[in-house]
């Protein structure tokens, strides 16, 4: 994503009035937007404060001037109140830290969310407000730790996100990289995780969401554990990823943020992918990463699974921990047989290993009334694995 140089001085102009001390930064003119929509950027910390604030608070000036958004940022906790939030789109919280809200002031946050506002948070987002489990279903986790900062392997499991669309599966970063007290998949849609065999000093292990999306109420929540750096600020891929968040959080374009069908503790139960009732090619693999220690491999074009104990009955999604080595390939849902009714089909991108899994999923659109296939499709040799599954609305067990 390239950047005109009027731009890029109107960036670095705004970042000099940031560190020279602006304590509160008036809303910037968003360029040639007739009507543009606001944000308010928010950046109060009680605890850790990052050196990369400013930087960040710069490049969402920036991106607001280049797509039709006019910004004001404050570190006045006052400024979250119901009725100065009723004037914004979104609201976005720059590695705010510690307990930075009294309660009136968290109820104005959550209510304008819930209401249909919405929420962008950075970074140290996640480490804020311990005490308020509301807070932490708003960005999806709390903060846990975090290793020395290093370069790592991110993988983008949702190539079509707005925020996201502009990453190759893999993706090498330099940033510090946030470990969680609790895995968030269950309530968000992860758009990217960290590949903790690519670094040291993750602790979530073989699923570390770092990026990730969901409805709040009638509102919508956004957030990214990247933005340490202020590096990370001047990388046009996370320039984009800031842009594709504050517009989906702001209502300006649509996007499937929504969480595994069952998330909030009725998540569907996951299959072993190698317990198939009947074949084609296919057999199980050996993997000490893979939960059950086996995969569904040796998958090539035209192999097929099927599962009699798996319903397609009011089947919604499919979701699919997969690894590659190869080239990769598409997973098709389909009802009743190995050529029954297509349901969905999924794209399975090279995960750089045969141990090294990412997740892929879908919604489905077609109507099932019968088992589940799984058909395979791709280029030659073995195309990828499939570790575990989950069909969300359906019946797991006749």
């Amino acid at each position: 994503m390239e950047r005109q140089t009027t731009s890029r001085l109107r960036k670095l102009s705004c970042a000099v009035a940031v560190v020279l001390g602006a304590a509160l930064l008036t809303p910037a003119t968003a360029a040639q937007a007739d009507d543009p929509y606001q944000v308010l950027v928010f950046s109060k910390t009680a605890g850790f404060r990052h050196d990369s604030i400013p930087a960040g608070i710069a490049e969402i000036q920036a991106l607001g001037a280049d797509n039709g958004f006019s910004v004001t940022a404050t570190e006045d906790a006052t400024a979250i109140s119901t009725e100065n939030l009723a004037q914004y789109e979104a609201v976005v919280f720059v590695s705010t830290t510690g307990d930075f809200l009294d309660d009136t002031q968290q109820n104005a946050l959550f209510g304008y969310v819930d209401g249909g506002g919405g929420f962008l948070g950075i970074h140290a987002a996640a480490d804020a407000e311990y005490e308020t489990p509301a807070y932490e279903q708003l960005v999806g986790a709390w903060f846990s730790g975090h290793p020395a900062i290093q370069a790592a392997t991110v993988r983008t499991e949702d190539l079509t996100n707005p925020a996201t669309s502009q990453f190759e599966p893999a993706w090498t970063h330099t940033d510090e990289l946030y470990n969680y007290k609790t895995d968030p998949r269950p309530n968000v849609h992860v758009l990217q995780t960290l590949d903790e065999s690519s670094y040291e000093g993750g602790t979530m292990g073989a699923d570390h969401p770092i990026t990730w999306c969901h409805p709040q109420g009638e509102g919508r929540s956004f957030y990214t554990g990247l933005g340490h750096t202020v590096e990370t600020y001047a990388d046009p891929d996370f320039q984009q990823l800031l842009l594709g968040g504050i517009e989906y959080a702001a209502g300006q374009v649509t996007a499937d943020c929504a969480p595994p069908v069952g998330g909030g503790g009725d998540e569907p139960t996951a299959v072993e992918g190698e317990s198939y009732s009947s074949s084609s090619g296919v057999q199980p693999a050996g993997h000490g990463g893979a939960s059950g220690g086996q995969t569904l491999g040796y998958i090539e074009n035209g192999d097929w699974a099927g599962y009699a104990s798996v319903e397609t009955e009011g089947a919604t999604t499919f979701t699919a921990s997969v690894a590659s080595a190869g080239a990769g390939g598409t997973i098709e849902i389909r009802s009743g047989s190995a050529t029954g009714t297509l349901l969905g089909s999924v794209a399975v991108p090279s995960t750089g290993s045969w141990d090294t899994f990412s997740t892929v999923s879908t919604q489905l659109t077609g109507t099932g009334s019968g088992p589940l296939f799984l058909s395979f499709t791709g280029g030659a040799g073995s195309l990828f694995d499939i570790d575990t599954f989950t069909l969300g609305g359906a019946t797991a067990a006749r």
